[in-house]
C-alpha cells in the first residue's frame, strides 16, 4: 500500500517541476486513500465546479455519447391533430 505522505512528496514535486497533471492525479488518490479506499486509477474522475449543480449536490454532469443528435422537438401546433 502507498503511503500518503509518499504520495503528498511527489505531488508537490511534480507541482513543483511545473507538471501539474501528475499533481493533479496524484491529489485525486490522496483523497481517495484519505476517504478509505484504495489506491485506484483516477485517471477519467472530473472534479465538480462549485456551483455547478446546485447547493449540496454531488452528481457528475452528464455527458451525451459521441455522435449523439439532439432530437427534433415535436410543432405544438400539430400534435394530437387528426388527418
Amino acid at each position: 500500500m502507498t503511503d500518503i505522505e509518499d504520495l503528498r512528496r511527489q505531488m508537490e514535486a511534480a507541482a513543483a517541476a511545473l507538471d501539474f497533471e501528475t499533481a493533479k492525479r496524484l491529489r485525486d488518490q490522496i483523497s481517495v486513500l484519505r476517504g478509505g479506499g484504495e489506491v485506484a486509477d483516477t485517471e477519467g474522475l472530473t472534479r465538480q465546479q462549485p456551483g455547478a449543480m446546485g447547493l449540496g449536490t454531488s452528481q457528475q454532469r452528464v455527458v451525451p455519447p459521441e455522435g449523439w443528435v439532439k432530437p427534433k422537438k415535436p410543432d405544438p401546433m400539430t400534435k394530437g391533430r387528426k388527418r
